[in-house]
């Protein structure tokens, strides 16, 4: 997608001129302070997101949670699609746009860059149908300030060909060491893995299980000897690894078309792929999984807060929540919204993995000073480390 130009903040003449607008644009936070009330909207509103978050029924016209905000607030949704956190940030960093449905390694380097701004929770009326457990979660919560609106939840999982395994695999040791399938062929050549370094975490959670002696509780908190024997795994995965995807839809293509039979995935791919017929399925592995509670946050340069508020409590609507769910495999971050949705089913949550909120290692940005006087590797290393480990070194 294009890149975006970012108007100045303050020069609302210039604004309202674009917009072909005659009324007085309203005032401006200061940086990074919350919007103190919202004003006419702007007419538009950009988000970075990730891949089948912001649906218009263009892919299925069931699925439409955009037509309506648009038709209801007269605020224009357009969306720029992130493979990755890294490349969120980049995004968010590059400047332009409104919002932005962060995970948690990426939404504490946008709070501590100064990326995105203050909620002010007065503006969003549906934030006390939030669960609990989110409201102030320490992915978006910094020294009592929230800093962004969750949006939905989820567990990465274990996709898998069903011709393939006739049962369910019950370990992740199919996409990490090379083993002989169900189907009396090797698994080389024939598994995917996520490109991204938070991947990291997920060889750690899986060495946590099968190496005890390694000491690993938090796989977002390694030391050196812990991240170096992750990378080990990942060293030797690499040798079995046909693609490292970031892009949801090749996936589904490689599924279809080039003969993967296994991946660490999201519950996205695999309600995509069944849909189409493909044999597929997913399950959570003996070893757990890592997940993700993604997060709405405001650019601190929102050029369209207005629109960008009125999106935000769109967000929260039982609606929104609930076929989004439906859509994407996710559980809503508004729990009413698991009742009473016809796209969703009354046990639709269930199926989407509620029950597993305590199980799963949310994403998390790993930092060097992790707590009790432990020193960990932080991210910057991960980043490296993994480019490293993708290119064969």
């Amino acid at each position: 997608m294009s890149t975006r130009t970012l108007s100045p903040l303050g020069v609302s003449c210039l604004v309202l001129a674009a917009l072909g607008c005659a009324r007085p644009a309203e005032k401006a936070a200061p940086a990074g302070a919350p919007l103190q009330r919202i004003g006419p909207g702007e007419g538009a509103v950009s988000i970075v997101a990730w891949a089948g978050y912001i649906e218009r029924g263009e892919t299925d016209k069931s699925y439409d949670w955009v037509s309506g905000f648009e038709k209801e607030t007269g605020c224009k949704v357009s969306v720029k699609t992130a493979a990755t956190s890294d490349e969120m940030v980049a995004l968010m960093n590059e400047g332009g746009f409104d919002l932005v449905t962060a995970s948690g390694d990426a939404s504490l380097r946008l709070i501590s860059g100064g990326r995105v701004q203050e909620v002010n929770l007065s503006l969003v009326p549906s934030w006390g149908k939030v669960d609990p457990r989110l409201q102030s979660a320490p992915w978006h919560t910094v020294n009592g300030k929230h800093y962004g609106v969750p949006y939905q939840w989820g567990s990465n999982v274990l996709m898998y060909n069903t011709k393939v395994f006739p049962k369910p695999p019950d370990s992740w040791n199919v996409v990490f060491q090379e083993t002989k399938l169900p189907d009396g062929k090797s698994n080389r050549g024939r598994v995917q893995a996520f490109d991204g370094a938070i991947y990291i975490a997920d060889a750690a959670l899986y060495l946590k299980h099968h190496k005890p002696e390694l000491g690993i509780g938090d796989p977002y908190a390694l030391d050196r000897k812990q991240f170096d024997a992750s990378l080990g795994l990942l060293r030797e995965q690499r040798k079995i690894v046909g693609r490292y995807w970031h892009d949801a839809f090749i996936q589904v293509d490689d599924f279809v078309n080039e003969g993967v039979v296994a991946s660490s995935s999201w519950p996205f791919q695999v309600n995509l792929l069944r849909s189409k017929g493909a044999p597929v399925a997913s399950v959570i592995p003996k070893e757990g999984a890592t997940g993700w509670a993604d997060t709405t946050m405001t650019h601190v340069q929102a050029p369209h807060p207005s629109c960008s508020y009125r999106w935000l409590e769109h967000s929260l609507s039982l609606s929104t929540q609930g076929d989004l769910a439906a859509w994407f495999g996710s559980v809503p971050a508004v729990p009413a919204a698991c009742k009473g949705n016809t796209l969703l089913g009354d046990n639709g949550c269930e199926t989407n993995g509620a029950p597993n909120f305590d199980k799963i290692a949310f994403w998390r940005t790993p930092v060097a000073a992790c707590g009790a006087g432990r020193e960990c590797v932080p991210y910057h290393e991960w980043v490296t480390a993994f480019i490293a480990v993708i290119g064969g070194h």
